[in-house]
């Protein structure tokens, strides 16, 4: 005798350790599980009480080597050292990423053995993906947590922070460069990483290291929306956008919200924040204060918990607000400009909330992101780590005085507002291992 049961499909979430690869992904998380899929993740234990709250289980990081995104100058001292962009940028693409791949891939096995996963989502920079689509034979679906990296015969290399051209002589430097991306300037860790899937049976045909992930997966699910990408003709088939992916916030939550009564007093507010992964305030907190100390405009400034109390000593002034933390839900709707170094969730945020853009970052991936609000003039690019207080005035009076900003930012958030990430990428989950419940015929 047959009866029918009912079984939960399985997805296994993977992320690197860093807050921007982590948190755009606990919202599909959380609504998938609610969807009635059996989710699970394995990521750092920095994440575990985050994901105990959100009641998904968490599967820590046993042979892969821990490095949560804000400690990486502690446990490799060397790296803090490395002052040129793209020297540092291959560091951090050996050791941050290409070494912990079979790493990554050890635990996965074992955790295998208990939770037989039907997919697994990963952010794009998880290097486990390869291994998991080649040598587990799963369906891989990547999430893009910042530009696009795939390379493009329209497009300069992935890494330099370049603005595109699309005029024959552009095109042709472009090319040159991608030649010199791949072989030269990313030629010793491409052929390291190389070397490493060789040894692991993993199949690659020579793609440059930042396609590999994408390669890899069976959907690429981009946050942001076309609006944010530069203009390509050879798009892969695989790449998705599905609007700007936003972290998890619980309904009963404590959902006071921030408020200031100077809020109501000043004219022109303008939220000021490095991420969390920046600790050197001098970068850009200190030049942007300076700048803006004693005016007619109201700084909102979070720190992330870099030395807050030492600057709010140093800048006692009524026009400033310094805290630790804020919800940029709560403050976004009454500022009209945005400082910022250039982290994808800070910048997806400041596009929904319509405010034009001053950024100020290179490392980490940000001089992609910085080059494409430059590029169509969401806001203006200053090209650098370390601005002085004066380009900072410069620069958000030019976008506050300049009505082109707004207008673009503002066509740029009603195309944000056509997307639903939870919905589209349920859709593209459903085509890839069918519906969350599924009916087994099982003996009695």
């Amino acid at each position: 005798m047959h009866t029918e049961q009912a079984h939960a499909k399985k997805i296994l979430f993977a992320c690197v350790p860093g807050d921007g690869h982590f948190n755009p992904l606990t919202g599909l998380a959380k609504h998938l599980q609610q969807t009635g899929y059996d989710v699970r993740w394995y990521t750092s234990n920095l994440y575990k009480k985050k994901l105990d709250r959100m009641q998904i289980p968490h599967y820590d990081f046993v042979q892969a080597k821990d490095i949560p995104a804000e400690k990486i100058d502690e446990l490799f001292p060397e790296r803090s050292k490395i002052k040129n962009p793209i020297k540092k940028l291959n560091f951090d693409l050996e050791h941050y990423f290409i070494r912990r791949g079979p790493e990554y891939y050890a635990d996965i096995r074992n955790i295998q053995k208990e939770f037989d996963f039907d997919l697994l989502i990963a952010d794009v920079a998880f290097t486990g993906i390869p291994f998991v689509k080649d040598l587990l034979q799963k369906p891989v679906i990547s999430i893009g947590v910042f530009p696009l990296t795939e390379t493009s015969k329209d497009l300069p290399p992935s890494g330099l922070g370049m603005e595109p051209s699309y005029t024959l002589f552009g095109k042709v430097k472009q090319a040159a460069l991608r030649f010199a991306a791949h072989k030269i300037l990313f030629g010793k860790v491409n052929s390291f990483a190389h070397k490493l899937f060789k040894q692991y049976a993993v199949k690659t045909k020579g793609e440059f290291i930042f396609d590999i992930m994408a390669v890899k997966s069976d959907y690429l699910l981009q946050s942001g929306t076309p609006g944010f990408e530069y203009r390509r003709s050879d798009l892969s088939e695989r790449v998705r956008y599905i609007g700007s992916l936003l972290p998890y916030r619980s309904s009963t939550a404590n959902n006071s919200q921030w408020y200031d009564a100077r809020l109501s007093k000043y004219e022109k507010v303008v939220v000021l924040t490095q991420g969390t992964v920046e600790r050197d305030v001098n970068k850009l907190l200190v030049p942007a204060l300076e700048a803006f100390k004693n005016s007619d405009v109201l700084v909102i400034c979070t720190t992330g918990g870099s030395q807050t109390e030492q600057l709010r000593k140093q800048y006692p002034q009524q026009n400033i607000i310094i805290e630790d933390f804020i919800s940029f839900d709560d403050v976004m709707p009454y500022a009209d400009a945005y400082i910022t170094n250039g982290g994808y969730g800070g910048v997806m945020l400041g596009i929904e909330h319509r405010l034009p853009m001053v950024v100020a970052g290179i490392n980490e991936g940000k001089n992609e992101i910085c080059a494409r609000i430059g590029y169509f003039k969401y806001g203006v690019n200053l090209k650098t780590e370390t601005p002085t207080a004066e380009q900072l005035r410069k620069a958000v009076n030019e976008v506050l005085r300049n009505a082109e900003y707004k207008q673009n930012i503002e066509q740029l958030g009603e195309e944000f507002a056509q997307y639903n990430p939870n919905e589209l990428t349920a859709k593209y989950v459903q085509e890839l291992i069918g519906a969350a419940i599924t009916s087994v015929q099982v003996r009695a």
